[in-house]
């Protein structure tokens, strides 16, 4: 299983970032996906996430202002980051779940960093 993460760097408040991860090494389709943050001394925090059939839920921090999608033609997840806040810097990591099973891989993340 091989997620790899991109799309992340420096911006200002207020502005949008689209991170993206290509996954490859497993069935993408049947996997429900997630990004994760992980800010300075925090923990790591569900971002958003799409289930197999579409279905997202999201933080309600980033509620209106992110859009988590999927390209199943593409393998990749997406994450759309508008509106973006100095406390939306963290370590952005995808992950993959597959379905009853209770395991999650995760990508190598990628920075975001928001300044006022």
């Amino acid at each position: 299983v091989l997620l790899q993460a991109s799309g992340g760097g420096l911006v200002q408040a207020g502005g949008s970032l689209r991170l993206s991860c290509a996954a490859s090494g497993f069935v993408f389709i049947i996997n429900n996906l997630a990004w994760y943050r992980q800010g300075p001394g925090s923990q790591r925090e569900l971002v958003a996430a799409v289930t197999t059939r579409g279905s997202t839920n999201y933080a309600d921090s980033v509620k209106s202002r992110f859009t988590i999608s999927r390209d199943n033609t593409k393998n990749t997840v997406y994450l759309q980051m508008n509106s973006l806040r100095p406390e939306d810097t963290a370590v952005y990591y995808c992950a993959a779940n597959l379905p009853g099973t209770g395991r999650w891989d995760w990508g190598q993340g990628t920075q975001v960093t928001v300044s006022s």
